[in-house]
């Protein structure tokens, strides 16, 4: 497929998904109940999180934590006591267990008694977490600069330095950062660009970018989404995310729409 052929066809499944019809199967529907920022954070930053397996119980997993915090995700966070947590004994989302809940509200009931948004974790007090994947590798470090923090914990926030995908995070990046006029992300941070962002890789948008010739490297990691992120640029430098919602939208919403768009524009 020509090049221009291959962005004709993003750049239209782009507009075909990137709608609010989106949000209600999603788990960034989650963060769409709210309209304070925090609460969108902290509740997209779980949803995000939790987000392996069938979305369909990733939104119940994360509105049953959200139930639990009283539907008023930073309130409960800044003003919990210990004996607050004892409500989230029972909670489990595969192997998110008990441990690491009390953990995640520790830590950020720390952050936000002293800041008003999880962006500065990325970014740093002074910005001196330059390049984007060196935000990334400051959010997970700060993240676990707690002294008790559980190494089991670790697992469920990726960091490049390890050379993850980091499909959670940058999934929870696009969400935050772009801002566009169609009411799916929400574009509440802007200390962090949009031409930065990196795709969300999983299973779905990497058949996709495979099929398609944008992803080459056997490995799915770090370089892999670098690779597929960097193609994605040629079509869109300003906002590269974009192209998620074409990815992930064919893969797994209308998987066999792709084999018929080959053909028809090979």
């Amino acid at each position: 497929m020509r090049t221009s052929d291959l962005q004709e066809m993003l750049d239209y499944y782009v507009e075909k998904y990137n709608t609010p019809d989106f949000i209600a199967d999603d788990p960034i529907s989650i963060p769409h109940q709210f309209s304070k920022k925090q609460d969108q954070e902290i509740s997209a930053f779980f949803a995000a999180t939790f987000a392996w397996g069938q979305r369909k119980t990733i939104i119940n997993k994360t509105r049953e934590l959200m139930h639990l915090m009283d539907d008023a995700p930073h309130d409960f966070v800044v003003n919990f006591k210990p004996k607050d947590l004892k409500r989230f004994e029972h909670f489990v989302h595969r192997t998110f267990q008990y441990i690491d809940t009390l953990y995640f509200m520790t830590f950020l009931q720390q952050h936000y008694r002293h800041s008003d948004s999880l962006e500065t974790l990325f970014i740093g007090e002074r910005g001196d977490a330059s390049s984007y994947k060196e935000q990334l590798i400051h959010f997970q470090e700060s993240f676990f600069q707690l002294p008790d923090a559980p190494r089991r914990t670790q697992k469920h926030v990726a960091t490049p330095a390890r050379k993850s995908t980091c499909k959670r995070i940058n999934m929870f990046l696009r969400w935050m950062v772009r801002k566009d006029s169609k009411g799916v992300d929400f574009g509440i941070w802007s200390k962090i660009s949009p031409a930065d962002l990196h795709i969300p890789l999983d299973v779905h948008v990497d058949k996709v970018a495979r099929r398609l010739g944008l992803l080459r490297r056997k490995q799915n990691d770090w370089k892999a989404v670098e690779e597929l992120t960097g193609h994605l640029k040629q079509f869109d430098p300003e906002d590269p995310a974009r192209y998620d919602f074409a990815l992930f939208g064919l893969g797994i919403l209308e998987p066999k729409l792709l084999e018929k768009e080959i053909e028809l524009r090979s």
